[in-house]
């Protein structure tokens, strides 16, 4: 009871301090908004180039999507269903969103410059297969080590079974970095639905 309790706690502050950080956003931001289960922010790639499969390349300035799971809707569904049927559905709800963000990119003129979707996650190995991301690494050890502890703790938070998953799985929860060109978007999100 107190450890429910006691994480339920820990949980509401965790989402005190996303809405503290998304007020922090706007400042990083081109644009942002939300699209179901996903938050996206538009700003400018920072990094080196990176290719795409596609071939296509992100350089350094040009616009980029970040994909952002809501995560005090996971978390809902994650009480509500129970973390794996949760996951499920989060899967499900991401699909969608992306069907709203593929149809956003080719028609808001506020996206029309962006180059491609990105985003970080330890659970890569169902999306990229299933929702047609493409990994690549993190580009410096100071993000990938930064990035590991803060999506280890989000886990952690987020996932009754987090802590247990953390100590079976670690060395497979590595972070790596989610990219589809704006291309490979259109071609799988909105020219087959229109088909």
């Amino acid at each position: 009871m107190i450890s429910t309790l006691g994480n339920k706690m820990l949980q509401s502050l965790w989402m005190t301090w996303e809405a503290v950080f998304e007020l922090i956003t706007p400042l990083r931001s081109v644009y942002q908004s939300q699209f179901g289960i996903c938050k996206v922010v538009v700003r400018t790639h920072r990094g080196t180039s990176i290719r795409c499969e596609d071939g296509t390349y992100i350089h350094k300035g040009d616009y980029v999507c970040e994909i952002h799971l809501d995560n005090r809707e996971v978390l809902e569904l994650s009480r509500s269903v129970g973390a794996d049927r949760a996951a499920l559905v989060t899967a499900r709800r991401l699909r969608d969103a992306l069907k709203q963000v593929g149809h956003a990119v080719n028609t808001n003129p506020e996206l029309a410059k962006v180059k491609a979707l990105t985003g970080i996650t330890l659970l890569h190995r169902g999306i990229t297969y299933g929702l047609g991301f493409e990994l690549h690494p993190l580009e410096t050890k100071w993000m990938q080590r930064v990035s590991t502890i803060y999506l280890r703790l989000l886990l952690r938070m987020l996932n009754p079974e987090g802590a247990k998953r953390l100590k079976q799985q670690r060395s497979k929860l590595v972070p790596k970095m989610l990219m589809m060109s704006r291309a490979t978007l259109m071609d799988r999100y909105v020219n087959r639905v229109k088909e």
